[in-house]
């Protein structure tokens, strides 16, 4: 245990001194903020936990892309500069690399959604705002977060390339999140199973402060597979 926090402490310096980070996080906020003003707030007259649960929605998305661009660069900067060699010749499992890894870059990514805060705040001050919508739709941007960062890691174990691995962490995360199209043109039982793989479907009880737990364990097993995969992909290179 104690090698992975030595590595996710290493990891979250990394990211706290390199500028490319705060400039992926001002990015994010610019474009969540630009949405919040233009979709949520905008248009016809909504509740405010309406105008809540849209802030919610756009934040998953914007929160997806800047976990994908977030975690290419963990893996394959690595084998990019050769440095993985070093953690490979050290007494280091594969597991807490990638652990170790992960939880660094969801620790960064929780600075965006904190960032984000002012937004519920705004619409508590104009409006009705319930602590539990919020503390819902929180947790699940972490959930939605954490589920990128673990494809985002796996995508950047198979690649020396940043760009290829975010392109190839993007294609399996809009896959996921597009399933509900493909279910419509295939049979049952068929539907019922690729419905339950869309991602947004069960992300919609969060962004309207409804917490099941179905929907916590859907995306515990989507970050667990990945992170299970990024850590195989590491050892069968370790062996090679």
């Amino acid at each position: 245990m104690n090698n992975v926090w030595l590595i996710a402490r290493r990891e979250l310096g990394a990211y706290l001194r390199n500028l490319s980070g705060y400039v992926i996080i001002a990015v994010l906020l610019f474009l969540d903020g630009l949405a919040f003003n233009a979709f949520a707030v905008q248009g016809a007259a909504k509740k405010s936990s309406e105008v809540l649960a849209d802030f919610f929605f756009f934040t998953s998305g914007i929160g997806m892309a800047g976990a994908i661009f977030l975690s290419m660069r963990l893996i394959a900067e690595e084998r990019q500069t050769g440095t993985v060699q070093l953690l490979y010749s050290s007494p280091i499992h594969d597991r807490e690399i990638v652990a170790g890894k992960f939880l660094a870059a969801l620790a960064f990514l929780c600075l965006f959604f904190l960032g984000t805060g002012y937004m519920p705040a705004l619409v508590a001050v104009y409006g009705k705002v319930s602590l539990g919508h919020v503390l819902s739709g929180y947790l699940g941007l972490v959930l939605v977060g954490a589920s990128s960062l673990a494809i985002g890691l796996f995508g950047s174990s198979l690649t020396k390339s940043q760009v290829v691995a975010a392109v190839g962490s993007a294609v399996m995360c809009i896959g996921l999140t597009m399933c509900w199209l493909v279910a419509k043109v295939v049979d049952r039982p068929f539907t019922d199973v690729i419905t339950g793989l869309a991602w947004y479907g069960h992300f919609d009880p969060f962004k309207n402060g409804i917490v099941h737990l179905k929907h916590v364990v859907y995306f515990a097993l989507v970050t667990l597979f990945a992170l299970f995969a990024a850590t195989r992909v590491l050892e069968a290179r370790r062996w090679r």
